[in-house]
C-alpha cells in the first residue's frame, strides 16, 4: 500500500521504517528542515538500537522517502498515519494541538478529493480524539469550499519501549485496531498482514502462531493505550513502595520481586525497584488519564498515588545521600546515567533532571556522564552548571558520591576499584539496583541500594 507517516519522532520514524520493511511504499513527513536533511541523507536523528541499519536498508529499497510536503504525501497515499507528539500540559491534559494542526492540514489537502482514505491515529491521544479528528478534517475541507472527503479514522496505538522500539514493532504482544467502520478494520488488517503472519524483517519466526490482533470500536482502542501504561506505572510504584518498607525491615526487594513475580497472575516484568519511571510515555499518559477521569467526575485516587510515589522515589535518592553525607553543600556528586532509561538518548521526564535540580538547590556540585546522551534540547537551562564528563573515570574524579541513575549495562563492568581511587569518598547510591553490592563493599565502598540492605560486613 501507499502510506504516509506524518511526524518522524520515535514513534513515527520507527513506524515508517517498519512499514517499509513490510513491503509498503512509505512517505515520511516532517516540518523540521534540519531533521529532514538528516533523514534524506540516511542518518537517524535519534539513537535507537538497530534503527540506523534498518533506516539505511529501507531507504535503499526505494520504499521509504522523506518529504516536507504534507499535501503531496497525503494525496499520494491510501493510509495516512498521524504520529506527532502529544506532550502534557501543566493541567495534566494531553496537548493535542499538533494533532489538530495535522488533521486540519489533511482536510485542506484532500478538499475535493473523492478517493477513500484511512487516517490512523498512532499518537497517544485522549479518548474521543478519533471522532474529533474526523470532524476537523471535514470542517477543514468545508472551509476550502469542498464536501468532506471520504476518510475514516482508525485508532492504532503504539506500545513501543524506547531502547527496544524496533523489536517491539516487529514483535508486538498484540496489534490494536479501533474503528466504528468494519471495512476500515479489514483494510488495516491487510496492511499489517506481513507482520501478523511474521513474514517481514525483524520478526521472531521461532514464535508459534500469528501476532494477536484486537479489533475494537474507536473509543476502546484509545482507552487501551492509556490503561496499559497506567497499569505498568502502577506496578513500578507498587514495588517501589515495598522497597521503602524493605529498607526499614531488612528485607531484600529483589528477592521479594522474584517471589511474587513467579505468580502467573502478577508476572516479574516492571517489578524492578529503583528511581521510578520517566520518559515520554508513562508520565504523560498517567497524568492524562487522571485529568480525563477528573473531567468526568471520577476521582482517580489510585493513579494520583502512583504518581506521587514515583516522584518521591527521586527525592529518596537525595535523602539516601543525606544519610551518608548529612551536609550536601560543598559536596560533589556524580550522576551515572542521564537519560531516562538505557539504550536511548531521550531525556524527557528523566529522573536525573529532578535529582540534579534538588542537589544543586542543596548546594552540591553535580557532574554527569551518559554513554549515549546527545540530545541537549531537553536539558533545562537551570541545570547548565552541571559538568558533563566524557567518561565514568572523569566523572568519579573528586566526587564524594556516585549515583547510578540509569542502568546502562556497561556500568556493571566498570573498574570500581580504580573509580574509587579517583573519588574523594567511596560512596555509591545504586538507584537501579544493578550493581553487586557485596563486591563494591569489598572494594571499600559504602553502597546503598533501593530496598536492598548493605552487606553485613560493610565497613563504616
Amino acid at each position: 500500500m501507499d502510506v504516509a507517516v506524518i511526524g518522524t519522532g520515535y514513534v513515527g520514524l520507527v513506524s515508517a521504517v517498519c512499514l517499509a520493511h513490510m513491503g509498503h511504499t512509505v512517505a515520511g513527513v516532517d516540518n523540521d528542515v534540519e531533521k529532514l536533511a538528516q533523514l534524506r541523507g540516511g542518518k537517524s536523528p535519534i539513537y535507537e538500537p538497530g534503527l540506523q541499519e534498518d533506516l539505511t536498508l529501507a531507504i535503499g529499497t526505494g520504499r521509504l522517502q522523506f518529504h516536507g510536503d504534507l499535501v503531496a504525501a497525503v494525496g499520494g497515499s491510501t493510509v495516512v498515519f498521524i504520529a506527532v507528539g502529544t506532550p502534557p500540559l501543566p493541567s495534566g491534559a494531553s496537548d493535542t494541538r499538533a494533532v489538530a494542526t495535522v488533521a486540519t492540514a489533511i482536510g485542506a489537502a484532500l478538499a475535493g478529493d473523492h478517493q477513500p482514505r484511512l487516517i490512523v491515529n498512532k499518537s497517544t491521544v485522549p479518548v474521543g480524539t478519533g471522532a474529533w479528528v474526523q470532524d476537523l478534517v471535514a470542517r477543514s475541507a468545508a472551509a476550502a469550499g469542498a464536501a468532506p472527503p471520504p476518510v475514516t479514522v482508525v485508532s492504532n496505538p503504539e506500545f513501543l519501549r524506547e531502547g527496544q522500539a524496533l523489536w517491539d514493532s516487529y514483535n508486538p504482544d498484540r496489534i490494536v485496531l479501533g474503528s466504528d467502520d468494519p471495512a476500515a478494520l479489514i483494510t488495516m488488517e491487510k496492511l499489517y498482514a506481513p507482520l501478523i503472519k511474521r513474514r517481514c524483517r525483524g520478526c521472531d519466526i521461532s514464535h508459534p502462531g500469528p501476532i494477536p490482533l484486537i479489533k475494537t470500536d474507536l473509543a476502546s482502542a484509545e482507552m487501551i493505550k492509556y490503561a496499559a501504561n497506567a497499569f505498568l506505572a502502577t506496578k513500578v510504584s507498587f514495588i517501589n513502595e515495598l522497597a521503602r518498607l524493605c529498607d526499614h525491615l531488612g528485607a531484600d526487594i529483589t528477592l521479594v520481586a522474584d517471589g511474587i513475580g513467579l505468580d502467573k497472575r502478577i508476572g516479574r516484568a516492571f517489578l524492578d525497584a529503583g528511581i521510578g519511571w520517566g520518559g515520554s510515555c508513562l508520565p504523560k499518559d498517567v497524568s492524562a488519564l487522571v485529568y480525563t477521569a477528573n473531567s468526568q467526575g471520577v476521582h482517580s485516587r489510585l493513579l494520583e498515588a502512583v504518581t506521587e510515589i514515583n516522584q518521591d522515589q527521586r527525592r529518596l535518592v537525595v535523602r539516601k545521600l543525606q544519610q551518608a553525607l548529612p551536609v550536601l553543600q560543598g559536596r560533589t556528586v556524580g550522576l551515572l546515567g542521564l537519560t531516562f532509561k538505557p539504550n536511548t538518548d531521550d531525556l524527557r521526564e528523566a529522573p536525573a533532571l529532578d535529582i540534579a535540580t534538588e542537589l544543586i538547590r542543596l548546594g552540591a556540585t553535580v557532574k554527569g556522564f551518559d554513554p549515549y546522551w546527545s540530545r541537549q534540547d531537553h536539558w533545562p537551562k537551570s541545570l547548565a552548571s552541571i559538568q558533563h564528563c566524557a567518561s565514568a573515570m572523569a566523572l568519579a574524579k573528586g566526587c564524594d558520591a556516585l549515583v547510578v541513575v540509569t542502568e546502562w549495562p556497561e556500568f556493571k563492568l566498570l573498574d570500581w576499584a580504580r573509580l574509587g581511587r579517583e573519588m574523594h569518598q567511596r560512596l555509591v547510591v545504586d538507584g537501579r539496583n544493578c550493581l553487586d553490592g557485596a563486591a563494591l563493599t569489598a572494594a571499600g565502598f559504602r553502597w546503598q541500594g533501593m530496598g536492598r540492605n548493605p552487606p553485613a560486613h560493610e565497613s563504616a
